[in-house]
C-alpha cells in the first residue's frame, strides 16, 4: 500500500532481540542493556503475526535485526518462519557475523537469501576498541563461513568515524577487487550512542571518493545507497549518506522494535505498540500507521541529533 505522500511501502526491519554479544560504542552503553521481562518483548508468534499482517498490505521484504538477531533463540526457526509466509519475498539479516560460524548454512537452509555483516575496522586492536569485547578473526570467520553456505550476495557495513577507521578506506575498497561482496560506507548517524561522539567523528562519504578517486560511479542506486565501482573489480561500493543526504521523498520502509513498537520513522519518537494485539488488530494499525508515516524526518547532524529517544540497538540497526 502507499502512503499519504504516495509512497509504496514495501519494506519492514524487524528487531528480534535488544541483546548483543558485542558492545559497539555507537550503538549501545558499555555495561550492555539489562534483559526486559520476557512479557515486554514480542513473543516468536506475534512476530510472525505482525510480518504476516504487513505482507497483506504490501510488504515484500523482510530484514530481521537486533541487537545481534543470532542471539535470540530459535532464530533460524523464526526466519524460517518469516520466509514461508506468502507474500514475503525476501528475507535479510544484518549482523555481527561473529556467530555465523554457527548458524550461516542453517539461515540459508531457512529462507534468509541476504546478509549485511557489520564490520567496521580490519586492525584486531581497533576491533577489539571498538566492540569493547569482540575479536576480528571471529567477524572474519563468520564472512567465510557465509560465502561456503551459498550466500553470493554480501555486504559488508561500515560506519565512517573520523579519527578511528577513516584511514582504512581504502583497504576496504580493495575488498572489492577480487570478490563479488558490496562494502558499504555509512556517515555515522547522531542517534543513542553515536551522539556522544566528538564532532571530528562524523565523515561525509564524500571521504571516500576523495580517498579512492578511481571509483566509477554505477550511476543507480540500491535501496538508499549510490553505487560505484573500481574497474573492472568483482564487487561494488555503496555510499548511504543518511547526514549529507536525505532519504525521505522515496523512503519504503517502515521498523518493528523486538518490544512491538512499530517506528514509521527511524528518527521520530512516534512509537505505535503491536504488542498483545490479535492479527486482525495488527493489520488495522499497520495500516493506519503506514499512511500517516511522516512526510520527512527532522534536520539531522551533530548539532540537531535524531528525536528517535532509543540507542539503535534498541530499534534496530
Amino acid at each position: 500500500m502507499r502512503d499519504n505522500y504516495n509512497r509504496e511501502i514495501t519494506y519492514m526491519r524487524v528487531s528480534v532481540t535488544e541483546l548483543c554479544n558485542l558492545r559497539c560504542r555507537y550503538c549501545m552503553p558499555e555495561e550492555g542493556i539489562a534483559k526486559r521481562a520476557h512479557e515486554e518483548m514480542m513473543t516468536a508468534e506475534e512476530t510472525i503475526m505482525a510480518v504476516s499482517a504487513a505482507a497483506r498490505l504490501g510488504i515484500r521484504k523482510i530484514r530481521v535485526t537486533g541487537g545481534e538477531p543470532l542471539v535470540k533463540r530459535g532464530i533460524v526457526k523464526l526466519c524460517g518462519a518469516i520466509s514461508a509466509i506468502p507474500g514475503i519475498e525476501e528475507v535479510c539479516m544484518t549482523t555481527n557475523g561473529t556467530l555465523l560460524p554457527q548458524f550461516a548454512r542453517e539461515l540459508k537452509e531457512a529462507g534468509v537469501s541476504r546478509l549485511n555483516i557489520s564490520l567496521d575496522t580490519l586492525n584486531p586492536e581497533k576491533y577489539r576498541y571498538i566492540t569493547r569485547r569482540g575479536e576480528l578473526e571471529e567477524a572474519l570467520a563468520g564472512i567465510r563461513a557465509a560465502e561456503e553456505a551459498g550466500f553470493s550476495k554480501i555486504k559488508i557495513n561500515n560506519v565512517l568515524m573520523g579519527g578511528f577507521n577513516d584511514d582504512e578506506i581504502t583497504d576496504f575498497v580493495n575488498l572489492t577487487r577480487e570478490k563479488p561482496i558490496e562494502v558499504r560506507f555509512i556517515e555515522l548517524m547522531p542517534i543513542g550512542g553515536g551522539i556522544g561522539f566528538d564532532r571530528a567523528g562524523f565523515v561525509s562519504c564524500e571521504t571516500v571518493l576523495e580517498k579512492v578517486p578511481e571509483l566509477v560511479s554505477l550511476e543507480r542506486e540500491e535501496g538508499v545507497a549510490s553505487l560505484y565501482q573500481l574497474p573492472g573489480a568483482a564487487g561494488r561500493v555503496g555510499l548511504i549518506r543518511p547526514i549529507s543526504c536525505e532519504f525521505c521523498e522515496g523512503c519504503n520502509k517502515i521498523r518493528l522494535t523486538a518490544d512491538g513498537k512499530l517506528k514509521p520513522c527511524l528518527h521520530s519518537s512516534e512509537e505505535i505498540s503491536l504488542k498483545g494485539m490479535d492479527e486482525e488488530q495488527m493489520e488495522r494499525t499497520l495500516r493506519a500507521a503506514i499512511l500517516d508515516k511522516p512526510q520527512k524526518r527532522e534536520t539531522l547532524n551533530a548539532d540537531s541529533p535524531s528525536r528517535a529517544g532509543r540507542d539503535m540497538n534498541q530499534i534496530g540497526g
